[in-house]
């Protein structure tokens, strides 16, 4: 996983950009009829139900717009919002104010909408011991930000990108012609650059299952789009020897019982590729 200062500097990043692509030369609507002296307060509104998560992102969006707007935080990010809800007032300069409205909606109604479908999957894993994982399935630019909000929804992030973690798929398998052979060259491409990178492999057979288990260091097994059967087995033949990771085809109406077969985890593109965002507005008061 990357650092908490690699984050940060992501969402830095995705900050500076957005106000780049919306405000470009100014924000001419707002500059066009209010006042550089005008002061003005607003409400952060839920007309939705769900999981609220993009507070603290609002925070840092106001303060690279303008260190002079102030946020008094009603709701905090992770806690169950229903229409009609206040979750934040923020004060200050009009203009500031707009400047940084749409960014702050965009972010926090997808960011609320992936906590709410996150806390949702974690409810029905509840009691199984498994945990629900993200994918690299995201929007991309924004990446951190949906990463972030599968966090406050209760789940947990996979790797971040390519470079913070080894995963093996089946397309490096094919490539490097065969599991023993992408473990292999992979061990070997570890020690040359000196990296220390988890090493993830995906099965798509038992017999690939048993043939990961003959090679040591494998971190996670990742058992990809097998039946509950061959999942269970799956589960036996691993045991202690490595984690495991159940994925593929996974949805609401399966994954509980795909959890009860034992694995520690199972990873969902869903989390962040398909879901609607939640209503919220930021009002004038």
């Amino acid at each position: 996983m990357i650092s908490e200062a690699q984050f940060k500097k992501e969402i830095t990043g995705i900050i500076s950009n957005a106000v780049r692509e919306d405000v470009g030369d100014g924000d001419h609507s707002s500059l066009a009829c209010i006042p550089k002296e005008a002061i003005g307060k607003a409400k952060l509104l839920v007309k939705d139900k769900g999981i609220l998560a993009g507070v603290e992102f609002a925070k840092e969006v106001f303060a690279y717009v303008d260190k002079n707007l102030n946020v008094e935080t009603l709701i905090e990010d992770g806690s169950e919002v229903k229409y009609g809800d206040i979750a934040f007032y923020v004060s200050g300069s009009s203009q500031s104010i707009l400047k940084a409205e749409r960014l702050v909606l965009n972010a926090m109604q997808r960011m609320s909408a992936i906590a709410t479908k996150t806390n949702f999957f974690v409810g029905l894993l509840e009691g199984t011991g498994t945990k629900i994982l993200d994918t690299r399935k995201t929007t991309p630019g924004i990446r951190a930000l949906e990463k972030w909000a599968v966090k406050i929804g209760g789940g947990e992030n996979h790797r971040f990108a390519l470079f913070d973690m080894i995963m093996l798929k089946d397309n490096h398998i094919d490539f490097a012609g065969g599991v023993t052979e992408a473990i292999v060259k992979t061990k070997n491409y570890l020690r040359k650059t000196g990296k220390d990178l988890k090493i993830i492999v995906e099965a798509r057979s038992l017999t690939e299952i048993k043939e990961i288990l003959d090679t040591e260091g494998v971190y996670r097994i990742l058992i990809d789009n097998f039946n509950y059967e061959d999942t269970l087995e799956a589960v036996r033949l691993i045991g202690d020897t490595c984690l495991t990771e159940s994925s593929g085809g996974i949805n609401e109406d399966t994954i509980r019982q795909y959890a009860e077969c034992g694995v520690d985890y199972i990873s969902s593109g869903a989390l962040t590729h398909s879901v609607y965002n939640l209503d919220l507005s930021l009002k004038a008061v």
